[in-house]
């Protein structure tokens, strides 16, 4: 066994072993969590300061919600499902066009001296920097769908140029002199390669593209959403309901990033990595 082979063995056992200190620690941090914001909602209220609702206040609006939200007058379900429907269609878009131009720009040095600058124009930019733009260009549907698509590609594109440009140039000799052409040595060698980076850029995708569907909501968007949940209870005084969407949507990102995750798992293991 190499000294690499070691080192992951070693790292997967630390990781699985059941240190009880570790268990406790991860048992109880969400429950002190949820009491230190009890106690300082009570406090702030006994202050005359009521934005911050207690657990409970927003426990009970999450439930009411469920049935039927006085704020957006339709189901929280309702709004569930626009918002993951804007940030699967968002992402899927970052997606398709990313991968593959990525995987061009980190290959081809005439396709990169082409695009970098415009790259490096964009990038800096925050995605919700254009959401007043593209809600009056595009409309309301295709506004926050498309600032999902601009918090997405770049973090997935970037990661996709990393991973090309990290094949070992070794690899890409003995490929060569077993007489593999350009294309073989792309879709044999660099494009394998490349695909542990593509799954760790989609991970990190995946927040930013709920911090920007949020982020798309809460100027407008049609038909309901967990932004425009948040924004309207706000807008009314209704700040248990604006909570309650902003624990909907940390609850989004958790299952989202659980999924990726364990692709990005299973990815790993089809290739041997783990």
């Amino acid at each position: 066994m190499n000294y690499s082979s070691e080192t992951k063995s070693g790292l997967r056992a630390y990781l699985a072993r059941s240190d009880p200190l570790r268990i406790g620690l991860m048992v109880s941090s969400l429950p002190l969590f949820i009491a230190g914001w009890w106690l300082l909602s009570i406090y702030l209220q006994g202050q005359n300061f009521y934005y911050l609702p207690t657990p409970l206040e927003v426990w009970n609006a999450l439930v009411a919600s469920w049935e039927w939200d006085p704020v957006t007058h339709q189901p929280l379900l309702a709004n569930i499902n626009a918002s993951l429907g804007r940030f699967a269609l968002g992402f899927v878009i970052a997606i398709v066009i990313a991968v593959p131009l990525g995987l061009l720009i980190g290959y081809s040095y005439l396709i990169d001296a082409f695009s970098k600058p415009i790259i490096e124009v964009l990038r800096p930019v925050p995605p919700i920097a254009w959401v007043p733009f593209l809600l009056l260009s595009l409309g309301l549907f295709w506004g926050p769908v498309i600032t999902i698509f601009i918090g997405v590609f770049f973090p997935v594109l970037s990661n996709v140029i990393f991973g090309v440009r990290s094949v070992d140039p070794l690899l890409i000799d003995v490929a060569k002199t077993q007489g593999a052409s350009n294309r073989q040595v792309f879709t044999k060698v660099i494009f394998p390669f490349s695909i542990p980076f593509i799954m760790a850029g989609l991970k990190i995708g995946v927040g930013i593209g709920w911090m920007c569907i949020v982020a798309a909501e809460l100027f407008a968007a049609q038909g309901g959403g967990v932004g425009v949940l948040i924004t309207a209870g706000q807008t009314i005084g209704r700040y248990d309901i604006m909570f309650a969407g902003m624990v909907v949507v940390g609850l989004l990102g958790i299952v989202t990033l659980t999924v990726s995750e364990y692709l990005e798992k299973r990815v790993k293991i089809w290739m041997g990595m783990m």
